[in-house]
């Protein structure tokens, strides 16, 4: 369901105004996709709930801070990149790969493919989520908002405060990093 920004604006003023049904149909509207972002950003599915919820309180909270000049999931989905980036540096060290596999349930959908392809498909998809692990904090999240997310070089910009110039050379540099990584891998087997 296509929101416009007029649309976001009327029920934000009307949120401003004391109507708390406004903001649930902000949250009806934008939760699906915001969790399908940060189920990509956090791997993890009960992580990427608490991330959602965490930023439509966020959101609510600042609200009367928007000032309108991005559009409204932009912003939202900028408060629940840094509470997920947050969450993450509070328990990084307490999270192991192992552990991020298990609950994240990583076993390729079968689409009938031959058994030997699903097991390299299988191979494949552990060496990049290994190759994706070994990047740094700032790599990691470019890849995951450009490859993951598919969001446009603007959006990316704006989310992460950074420069459209800044975004370009980032990704270039986690693309290689990556590739880097996933050779060093495939090296070691």
């Amino acid at each position: 369901m296509a929101m416009t920004v007029d649309e976001d604006s009327s029920l934000i003023e009307r949120t401003l105004l004391g109507d708390r049904s406004a903001f649930n149909e902000l949250v009806v509207r934008y939760q699906d996709r915001l969790y399908s972002s940060m189920l990509g950003v956090t791997g993890s599915a009960e992580e990427a709930e608490d991330v959602v919820q965490d930023a439509f309180v966020r959101a609510f909270i600042k609200l009367d801070s928007f000032q309108q000049t991005s559009q409204f999931f932009t912003w939202l989905y900028r408060i629940a990149f840094n509470t997920a980036l947050s969450r993450h540096r509070r328990r990084r060290s307490r999270v192991s790969l192992d552990h991020a596999r298990e609950t994240t349930g990583l076993e390729p959908v079968d689409d009938g493919a031959a058994p030997d392809e699903s097991m390299l498909q299988g191979e494949r998809v552990a060496m990049v989520r290994e190759a994706m692990a070994q990047l740094t904090e700032e790599h990691r999240t470019i890849l995951v908002l450009r490859e993951m997310d598919e969001n446009p070089y603007e959006m990316i910009a704006e989310i992460l405060e950074i420069s459209i110039g800044t975004v370009r050379s980032r990704l270039s540099r986690a693309r290689y990093q990556l590739k880097v990584a996933l050779e060093s891998i495939q090296n070691a087997e």
